[in-house]
């Protein structure tokens, strides 16, 4: 396929090198002379590993060139790569200048192009920007979104010094457009890449990679936050987060990365404080690792606010343990969510049918009449009528009777989900915590 690369940066040249290995004809484009140049003479534009053999390669068998004339890189290819920067704005806001810049030069391109033309966005951009860069196109070219040209998005994951690598060995390929046509040339761009090629919703491709990249942060964070308490305390970091990572089942998996509901429980509270505790005492600051209850106190109180946003005052708790398939009531977040209701006059009923207040003993018995003394009072073993007699329905566990009379009913209440049943996402008044 012929393919111009707009942007013989990091991303453009890593581009020009390994789509020109897959086969592919490739005219680079940039306004920097300098950098056409060093394509043109088979030279790449950055040092990474394994790039100046490739771009040497596809420059030697006449299938990389480079220009700054992009009217004709347009004309002469039947797909646009948007490889630009987008760097931050002195707040903090990506800079969309260049990559504008760039689709008002393949619309000017188009203007006298009568073949179907498919731009892809592999730049890191915010959610809408697809949206952003198919009005722009339409208004500078005079051509009409997915009847002359269409828009996908399609992030890329390339860390510097493995890019080559992980560019032809990624563990997936993302794909959003509403072109189908668009999907079908991406997928045929990326024929000889062995991964799962994935096609999702547009603004959930251009999020993507803000989400991987902030969660690789966080990872480097932690495990420095780790390092150092380990020092303090003689320890060795490093084989100690080798055995971390070892446990692929909990640590190094998607375990526990499922939006939803604060954690509770006796272990994590109680652990997280210690470490805390024990950070303190050696006079260490843990910035990550001592907001983590902070975060979690913020989560609880956004139902709170979910709740007293539908304005009603009567409400009905499904579940009270601090997650499903147990009677442990110790840490629960709802529990938190229960007193500051009772503390505003809400009134509330609860029901949870692994919950037997006189089967429940030691601590766990202490930690839920400190928190709710008139627990007895709240509990109730009529389901039904906790429904009936409710204005908002809290969802914290899945009871199968319950979510299948809900949904037969096809309820008006307010019903508030913590855990996702997507069952219930059909009702009129359904809502998730952050979903």
């Amino acid at each position: 396929m012929k393919i111009s690369i707009f942007g013989l940066g990091y991303v453009g040249c890593v581009s020009i090198g390994c789509l020109a290995e897959m086969g592919h004809i490739i005219t680079g484009v940039d306004t920097n002379g300098t950098k056409v140049n060093l394509i043109n003479s088979g030279k790449p534009t950055i040092v990474e590993k394994s790039i100046s053999e490739l771009i040497l390669k596809g420059y030697k068998a006449k299938r990389i060139t480079a220009t700054k004339n992009y009217k004709k890189a347009v004309a002469d290819t039947d797909v646009s790569f948007l490889c630009v920067g987008t760097p931050n704005k002195e707040a903090g806001h990506l800079n969309m200048e260049y990559i504008n810049n760039a689709s008002i030069q393949i619309a000017e391109g188009l203007k006298s192009k009568k073949s179907f033309h498919t731009i892809i966005i592999r730049s890191t951009v915010l959610p809408g920007t697809n949206r952003n860069i198919c009005s722009l196109i339409e208004r500078h070219s005079g051509k009409q979104k997915n009847k002359d040209f269409c828009v996908v998005s399609n992030p890329e994951f390339l860390r510097e010094g493995n890019a080559v690598e992980d560019y032809f060995h990624p563990s997936l390929t993302v794909a959003a457009s509403d072109s189908s046509k668009g999907i079908k040339t991406a997928k045929e761009i990326y024929e000889k890449i062995d991964a799962p090629f994935v096609v999702v919703k547009i603004e959930m491709a251009e999020l993507l990679k803000f989400i991987n990249n902030t969660f690789h942060a966080l990872k480097i964070t932690f495990a420095n936050e780790v390092g150092n308490i380990c020092k303090k305390l003689n320890i060795d970091a490093v084989e100690l987060m080798e055995l971390f990572a070892a446990d692929t089942k909990l640590n190094s998996s998607k375990a526990y990365l499922k939006p939803g509901f604060a954690f509770g429980g006796s272990c994590l509270p109680k652990d997280l404080r210690a470490l805390n505790t024990m950070a303190h005492d050696n006079y260490l600051h843990l910035p990550i690792i001592s907001n983590i209850e902070n975060s979690n106190y913020v989560q609880k109180k956004h139902v709170f606010e979910l709740i007293t946003n539908t304005k009603s005052r009567k409400v009905g708790v499904i579940g009270l343990s601090f997650k499903e398939g147990t009677d442990d009531l110790r840490e629960s977040p709802i529990i938190d969510v229960i007193e500051s209701l009772l503390g505003k006059g809400y009134g509330v009923k609860v029901y949870d049918e692994n919950v037997i207040l006189s089967n429940i003993i030691g601590a766990n018995k202490s930690y839920v009449f400190h928190k709710l003394p008139h627990i007895k009072n709240l509990m109730t073993v009529n389901y039904r009528k906790l429904i009936k007699d409710s204005d908002v329905i809290i969802i914290n566990a899945k009871f199968k009777n319950i979510v299948k009379e809900l949904v037969d009913s096809k309820t008006n209440k307010h019903i508030i989900d913590l855990i996702y049943i997507h069952e219930l996402k059909k009702l009129k008044n359904y809502q998730g915590i952050n979903w």
